[in-house]
């Protein structure tokens, strides 16, 4: 998917780099930034949109489930900016966006783990907000709801319906609403925002 985006952008005359790496190994973390920041010249924006679910209850749960989706969604995400922000420092401007969802204000059955991790994007947001605001860098966070995927439409039916039903607009939510979003905080236009968590979810956390 990744390989073809960019194939995509390529051809629309943009330049573009693919750099294939396992946000958990910081090593490799560390040496994929630098090679942005040498092939471009700069980092201006990083976007933490990686993230894994391995769903059980609390009772199932493995220690290797928690673990997994832990070193996934929170550990490789304090790794990607930890790589890259003083990259951005740098410029004395930057934006750094974080994938939160709607789960962590409320919670879910069996995703102790999931949840656990997007609370913690929501958490580094803040406290990133606070430690980079003086180098001229925002940090904030999109939590997505539902939004009309192959992964929501592979819910049952039912369960799809009910959210619907709580969901005040009454529609599941389009991909590109969300990306308006990231574009938005990404501008100039939201200079000012920073530690905020913006939920594009139709009002189901209301």
């Amino acid at each position: 998917m990744a390989h073809l985006l960019a194939q995509q952008l390529a051809d629309q005359g943009c330049e573009v780099r693919f750099y294939g790496v396992d946000t958990t190994d910081w090593q490799l973390v560390q040496g994929v930034a630098a090679q942005a920041c040498s092939d471009f010249g700069h980092i201006d924006i990083l976007i933490n949109n990686t993230g894994i679910t391995c769903d059980a209850s609390m009772k199932k749960m493995t220690p290797q489930q928690w673990q997994q989706v832990i070193d996934v969604n929170l550990t490789g995400v304090f790794y990607c900016t930890k790589a890259v922000w003083p990259y951005i420092a740098e410029n004395g401007w930057g934006r750094i966006l974080n994938a939160a969802l709607v789960v962590a204000h409320y919670g879910n059955f069996g995703q102790t783990n999931y949840v656990a991790s997007k609370t913690g994007i929501i958490g580094m947001t803040r406290v990133w907000a606070r430690e980079f605001g003086p180098k001229g860098i925002t940090v904030n966070a999109v939590a997505p709801g539902f939004i009309d995927t192959e992964i929501a439409r592979a819910i049952p039916a039912e369960a799809l319906e009910m959210v619907v039903g709580r969901t005040p607009l009454r529609r599941l939510g389009r991909s590109e609403e969300v990306v308006n979003v990231y574009a938005f905080l990404c501008s100039e236009e939201a200079s000012f925002i920073t530690g905020a968590v913006v939920n594009v979810d139709g009002g189901l956390t209301l």
